[in-house]
């Protein structure tokens, strides 16, 4: 038993005893005291870099949690407005907010005034309660769909998974929730600084929003596409992913893509959508002429969409047979 869990075990314990004297309320209260006084370790610092004229980023080098990066794998991107700074997506712990505060503090003379949460995978929302203990309460954007996921099963399961998957480097973590509802089209305003938000349906999950920063020509895309990674296809859809794709290509024209984890550029939803059909349309083949899900994987891995990438794809080979499973199934349903 590790230090952490030794605490955590003896402050549960002195909860319990004094539940025998004080009403069951605080033992909730303590719980909560327990959550703040058993904290991981600081996360090291990570650089500050500028994109466009307004926009700045943290780069995640990683793009899965260890006990070694802290949970840090997801970037965090920050848009300079005259209103304040404006954040989009938060990180995985209060660790990694607090280390983005750092580094902003380095460079800005301005609060952090608004949070923009792309979607409801823990990578994205759990830094908030970072940002909230620094600057006070603001609006944390998302769309209706992301909300309630967060403040249902997602919020308390990502809590749970991230301390599992960093050897407990992120507790002390609390999950503070998005509280304002965002949707397609909408554009948010900080001074002369315009942010037009987009959301086209079912792509790595159902509530995806992606915030164009008009004038820049950047526009950042959550999960939706990842720069040298699959995304996490279990919450999404790959037909909806390339249908996405079109759109933002459309109404959202960028010179700048910037993802949830890699790097930024001009080629990312070209990537991501050559991988993508590479694997979905080898599948709905394979649904077509009845073969199985094994044979549907042969097809996937010869298709020359597929292994042109596979070499330079984050944990391809330990999660592509994951993914052609996925888009099988989604070529079955379509099918019928």
């Amino acid at each position: 038993m590790n230090r952490r869990h030794f605490l955590r075990s003896c402050a549960a314990l002195s909860a319990l005893g004094a539940a025998e004297f004080a009403p069951w309320q605080a033992v909730g209260a303590l719980a909560g005291e327990l959550d703040n006084f058993v904290r991981g370790p600081a996360v090291r610092d990570h650089p500050l870099r500028q994109l466009s004229k307004h926009v700045w980023m943290i780069h995640s080098p990683d793009g899965f949690p260890t006990p070694e990066n802290q949970g840090m794998m997801c970037n965090l991107s920050f848009i300079d407005t005259p209103r304040g700074l404006v954040a989009v997506d938060t990180g995985a712990s209060v660790q990694i907010g607090e280390m983005a505060i750092r580094q902003l503090k380095k460079t800005f003379r301005k609060p952090v005034v608004a949070i923009i949460n792309t979607h409801y995978h823990g990578d994205h929302f759990l830094g908030n309660q970072a940002f909230v203990e620094a600057y006070g309460d603001m609006p944390i954007h998302a769309h209706a769909g992301t909300i309630a996921e967060i403040q249902g099963m997602q919020g308390s399961m990502w809590r749970t998974l991230m301390e599992q998957w960093t050897n407990q480097a992120t507790m002390g973590t609390r999950v503070v929730p998005p509280n304002v509802t965002v949707d397609h089209g909408q554009e948010l305003k900080f001074g002369d600084v315009v942010l037009r938000l987009h959301h086209y349906g079912k792509a790595h999950t159902p509530s995806d929003i992606c915030v164009e920063v008009v004038g820049d020509k950047l526009t950042c895309i959550g999960d939706v596409a990842m720069d040298r990674r699959i995304a996490n296809m279990d919450d999404g859809s790959y037909a909806g992913s390339l249908k996405t794709y079109a759109q933002l290509e459309k109404n959202a024209p960028s010179t700048i893509w910037l993802p949830g984890h890699g790097q930024p550029g001009p080629g990312v939803l070209a990537w991501n959508r050559e991988l993508f059909a590479g694997i979905y349309e080898s599948c709905v083949k394979a649904v077509q002429a009845g073969q199985p899900m094994e044979e549907a994987k042969a097809l996937v891995l010869r298709d020359p969409r597929v292994a042109s990438r596979a070499r330079d794809t984050k944990g391809f080979d330990s999660n592509i047979g994951k993914y052609v499973s996925l888009a099988y199934l989604e070529a079955e349903a379509a099918a019928f």
